[in-house]
Formats: structure tokens, sequence, C-alpha cells
């Protein structure tokens, strides 16, 4: 092979190999955006805390915290709007040491996992003219 072809399929080698292994390489933040819907508001307790308050309409209750889960009436036609939230959180930590050559080379890997739930549940009760009543939560992690 003459040294300008074996130089440039060299190049060509380790172009490609580069090319293939940077897009592989992504931050956790990079990933976690990815996974997140930009359409859903998260709603947590200090979300309820801070946002829903007795005599609030079903519209601002809706721009506060979303479409409810479940609606439901009651014998006298009153609303009770109920969100239910349950997020699952999976963690991974990978350590991979490799070394590679044209054709061989070696690799090492280690990781740990941990996975985590949360749940949040949310009822509104709306009074006859559609303002909120009374309102409860309650979330738990595991």
């Amino acid at each position: 092979m003459e040294p300008i072809v074996k130089r440039t399929a060299i190049l060509l080698l380790a172009a490609v190999t580069v090319g293939v292994a940077l897009p592989a390489c992504k931050s956790v933040e990079d990933n976690q955006r990815d996974l997140r819907s930009t359409q859903e508001r998260e709603i947590t307790a200090g979300v309820v805390q801070r946002e829903i308050k007795k005599g609030m309409s079903g519209a601002e209750v809706a721009e506060a915290l979303g479409s409810p889960n479940i609606v439901t009436r009651d014998e006298k036609e009153r609303e009770t709007w109920v969100y239910d939230k349950i997020a699952t959180e999976a963690s991974y930590s990978q350590s991979q040491n490799s070394l590679f050559l044209i054709l061989g080379g070696f690799s090492n890997q280690s990781g740990a996992a941990s996975t985590t739930q949360r749940t949040l549940t949310v009822v509104i009760k709306f009074d006859d003219e559609g303002k909120v009543a009374q309102y409860s939560y309650h979330q738990s992690k595991f």
C-alpha cells in the first residue's frame, strides 16, 4: 500500500471512529432534558400550597395545575378534580475504560443503578358556584 493511501485510510478510520463516538457523549443534563415533557408542568406539593386557594375558579386552578386526571360530580352536580401523579426516577452511574487499536483492544465497565418513585395526589372540591371549596393533597416517596 502506498504511504499516501495508507495515511488517508488511517485518517478516514480515525474520523469515522470519532464521528461515531462523539454523538454518544451526552451530559446527564442533556439526557434529562431529552426525557422531560416540555408540555406538562411539574406539579409538586409546594406548587399546590402556593397556588391553590379557596374561592378560586376552575379556570384559575387549571391555569395553575393544568388539566386534572379525573373529574367527577356528586349528587348536587358539584365537581371534584383529582390530579394523580406518579414519577419514577432511575439513575445509572457508569465507569468505562477502553483502549482500541485498529483491530483489537480491551474494555472494562462497571456501574450502579437506583430507582426512586414519587406520588402526589391532589383532590380539589368545588362548591355550587364552581369555586374551590376545599382541597387536599398527599405525597409519598419510596
